[in-house]
């Protein structure tokens, strides 16, 4: 029975974390399904607790979002647009902690605890789970074909990805930012996790890998992640070799019995699957041309610097945008108007995070938004001070990701955020204010 209810939590904290339309409920995602769980779980704590708990830090982030979106609104106005990408963004980050609220919710109905390990367990174990699923979809038509059958939407990352790895919702550079997020998680929590993930580390350790390989062939986004948490365990086993606090030696013998199995097992796939060895070299690609030709070499990365890197020509696009972030020629409905030069993909053909900002709000909303970012992971270090180091990785890739796409990891950030809002909740009980009593429990 336990499993049971493990398989169920799990199945709403993917719902929330990589959401998807079904065929039969066009326009309706599954994060807003688990939304409107949220939105219930919370009816009931207002019920129980005569109140929902605005604390400082969350009113704090919702204002800098509503604040984006007033600047976008300004620049769309200004330039006579119709691109309204950004201007509902504080209610798209209010979905999402709705969202988060619903299945961390369903999580503590299961285990009747709720805490920020307990979290980032299910994401370790949603983003292994789409990782396998993914493979195995690419290796069995008749798999592909029915989850296929029930994925709708008209967007890829929700969807079906042509010649791409893909699972259920999860696909493409939104899952590789997601799958950063939780690789650089199970690299803080292998050396500084409670003692159940120290018992639990093989399972941590295995996840890591799956993500790391399979991972990269969704998405290649991926390995801002993997580097991360390399650079991480590098610091913390210096920090071991001198004596200081830092790994424990379990953690690195598993790790090297680990990688001695999985690295024979690439191997021999490579060699015996066409279909395996074609997904490996684009997984790696780069480290392929590396030792093939001696130079790093993807065709993303190619067109990404030769092609994509295209800068504002005026003072006026520089502070407050075009208006822009979808193309014109694509979707004609955003400037009606538009006469300008065509492109291919994305306005100005470009879809650097930094630049598409940028070129839509201008410097102006580029930096609060930024701040805003900012903002968010100050607050769940405010909440779990714990687990500062962790958060700022995790900010680490949002920032990185951005010199590559504009997807942005907000999602893993809510996840926490509501674990401290729900806490909070269940602390009020007692009269106190409950942000303060887990900022203690956190550390302790």
């Amino acid at each position: 029975m336990k499993v049971f209810l493990v398989t169920l939590a799990a199945i709403a904290a993917s719902f929330y974390f990589f959401p998807f339309e079904f065929v039969f409920l066009p326009g309706v995602n599954t994060k807003m399904m688990v939304a409107v769980a949220g939105c219930a779980f919370a009816g009931i704590d207002f019920v129980k607790y005569r109140r929902i708990i605005p604390d400082r830090r969350f009113v704090e982030i919702f204002f800098y979002a509503l604040a984006v979106s007033f600047i976008s609104l300004v620049s769309i106005t200004y330039n006579g647009t119709h691109d309204h990408s950004f201007t509902g963004y504080f209610v798209s980050m209010l979905v999402w902690i709705a969202g988060a609220w619903g299945a961390c919710g369903v999580i503590k109905a299961v285990h009747g605890r709720l805490d920020a390990e307990l979290v980032a367990a299910y994401l370790v174990l949603i983003c292994s789970a789409q990782c396998i699923l993914a493979f195995i979809m690419n290796m069995y038509e008749p798999l592909r074909l029915y989850v296929d059958g029930f994925l709708g939407g008209t967007e890829e990352y929700m969807g079906i990805a042509e010649g791409r790895l893909y699972g259920i919702g999860c696909a493409l550079d939104v899952a590789g930012l997601k799958f950063s997020a939780v690789l650089v998680i199970i690299a803080f929590l292998s050396v500084h996790g409670s003692r159940f993930v120290q018992d639990h580390i093989s399972w941590y350790v295995a996840a890591f890998i799956v993500m790391t390989v399979i991972g990269n062939m969704i998405s290649r986004t991926t390995l801002v992640g993997v580097l991360i948490a390399v650079f991480y365990w590098t610091v913390s086993g210096i920090a071991w070799i001198l004596g200081r606090r830092g790994m424990e030696w379990g953690f690195v013998r598993r790790l090297a019995i680990l990688l001695a199995v999985a690295v024979p097992v690439v191997v021999i796939s490579y060699n015996l699957s066409p279909v395996i060895a074609s997904d490996i070299r684009f997984a790696f690609e780069g480290f392929f041309s590396l030792f093939e030709t001696g130079h790093w070499y993807t065709h993303s990365s190619d067109i990404l610097i030769n092609h994509m890197i295209v800068f504002p020509d005026n003072a006026r696009t520089w502070i407050i945008g075009d208006g822009l972030a979808a193309n014109p020629v694509t979707f004609p409905e955003i400037d009606p108007y538009y006469t300008g030069e065509e492109y291919h993909g994305y306005y100005m053909a470009t879809d650097i995070g930094y630049l598409r900002y940028i070129f839509y709000f201008g410097l102006t909303g580029l930096i609060l938004f930024i701040t805003y970012f900012c903002k968010v992971a100050q607050a769940c270090m405010s909440f779990f001070p714990r687990y500062r180091v962790m958060f700022l990785m995790i900010l680490a890739v949002n920032f990185i990701g951005w010199l590559k796409v504009s997807t942005d990891i907000f999602p893993v950030f809510a996840a926490f955020l509501a674990v401290a809002l729900i806490s909070g909740q269940d602390k009020y009980e007692d009269g106190d204010n409950g942000s303060e009593e887990l900022e203690e429990s956190s550390a302790a």
